[in-house]
C-alpha cells in the first residue's frame, strides 16, 4: 500500500503554481485515468443543460449527427495540452484548433467560463466521491491553475482565480442558467446514445439508467428526465465506488495513460493529426458554444 501513494507524495513536494500542469498531469495520467476520462464527458455534458449552450450545439448538428467524431476530438485536442504542455508544438497546435472551431460564433464570455469550470470542478467532485482516493490539495490548487493557463490561451476574461472561485462561479451560473431547452435535450438524448454505443446493444437500456442515476436532480430536471429510482441510484453509486475501493488495492500505475488510448475513442483507427481534428465552421451555419477571440492569443 506504501507504493500506492509513491505519486502522491511525489506531487506534494512539488510547487502547485510553478508546477501546475505536471501536477494535472500525473494526476489525469497516472492516478486517475478513468475517472478524468468520466468526469471530463460529465463536465461537458453538464453545458448542454444551459439553454445558450445547448440550444447552439444542437442547431450546429455536430453533436447530434456526428457524435463519435465530436466526442474524439474534443478529448484529444484538450488532452493534447495535457499530454505535451502548453508551449510544446503539440499544445500550440491543439490550441489553435480549438480557437479556430470556437471563433465561428459570438456567445459570452459568461458562458465561456462557465464551460471552463466545470473543467475544474466536476473532476474534483467526481473523484472525491467515486476515486480510488480523494484528490489532494496540491492537485486541486494545481487543476485550477492549469485551467486558468488555457482559458487565457482562449481569450477568457474575468478568470476565477482559485478552485474555491471556479466551484462558486460553477454553482451560481448553473443555478442561475440550467433550464428546459428542447435542442439542449436532443444533444443530451444524442449523447447518451453515443455512450450506450460503446457496449453491446442490449446493454443499452441498463447503460442509459445508469447513467441517469448518477446525475444529480438540477440537470434531470433541465433535461425533464424522470429520476431514477432510489434503488436504481443507490446501485449505480455503490458499484462505481466500489470500483474505487478495487483500484486502491492495484499497483500504482508505471505508464500513463493518455485520452488517444481511451478505448471510447473509436473515429481514427488509422490515426490522426492534430491540425486536422475537429470542424471548420462555416460562420452563421456551424460552430461551437464560444464567442470570436483572437487567435493569435495562442500564437
Amino acid at each position: 500500500m506504501a507504493r500506492r501513494y509513491e505519486l502522491l507524495a511525489r506531487i506534494r513536494r512539488m510547487d502547485p503554481y510553478e508546477n501546475a500542469s505536471e501536477i494535472y498531469r500525473l494526476s489525469s495520467a497516472y492516478e486517475f485515468p478513468w475517472d478524468f476520462a468520466r468526469a471530463l464527458e460529465l463536465a461537458l455534458y453538464r453545458t448542454y443543460a444551459v439553454p445558450s449552450i445547448g440550444r447552439l450545439l444542437a442547431e450546429t448538428a455536430e453533436f447530434t449527427d456526428r457524435p463519435q467524431k465530436r466526442y474524439d476530438d474534443t478529448a484529444l485536442l484538450l488532452d493534447a495540452v495535457v499530454e505535451h504542455g502548453f508551449d510544446s508544438e503539440q499544445g500550440r497546435t491543439a490550441i489553435r484548433r480549438i480557437n479556430g472551431m470556437h471563433r465561428s460564433y459570438d456567445i459570452t464570455n459568461d458562458d465561456m467560463r462557465y464551460v471552463l469550470c466545470t473543467f475544474v470542478v466536476i473532476p474534483k467532485r467526481w473523484i472525491d466521491a467515486y476515486g480510488w482516493r480523494r484528490m489532494s490539495r496540491h492537485e486541486t490548487v494545481a487543476s485550477a491553475v492549469h485551467y486558468r493557463t488555457l482559458g487565457r490561451y482562449m481569450g477568457i476574461k474575468d478568470i476565477p482565480a482559485s478552485y474555491e472561485e471556479f466551484e462558486a462561479c460553477l454553482d451560481a451560473y448553473e443555478k442561475a442558467h440550467f433550464a428546459w431547452d428542447e435542442g439542449g435535450r436532443r444533444v443530451s438524448d444524442a449523447t447518451l446514445d453515443l455512450m450506450a454505443s460503446w457496449y453491446p446493444r442490449p446493454l443499452a437500456p441498463l447503460l442509459r439508467a445508469g447513467t441517469l442515476a448518477l446525475l444529480d436532480e438540477p440537470l434531470l430536471r433541465a433535461f425533464d428526465y424522470a429520476p431514477p429510482s432510489p434503488v436504481t441510484r443507490a446501485v449505480v453509486r455503490r458499484a462505481v465506488r466500489l470500483r474505487g475501493r478495487v483500484v486502491r488495492l492495484l499497483p500504482p500505475r508505471r505508464a500513463p495513460h493518455h485520452a488517444r488510448q481511451n478505448r471510447e475513442i473509436k473515429g481514427y483507427p488509422n490515426g490522426y493529426r492534430l491540425a486536422e481534428l475537429g470542424t471548420r465552421p462555416v460562420p452563421g451555419v456551424r460552430g461551437c458554444p464560444v464567442r470570436h477571440i483572437d487567435t493569435s492569443v495562442a500564437e
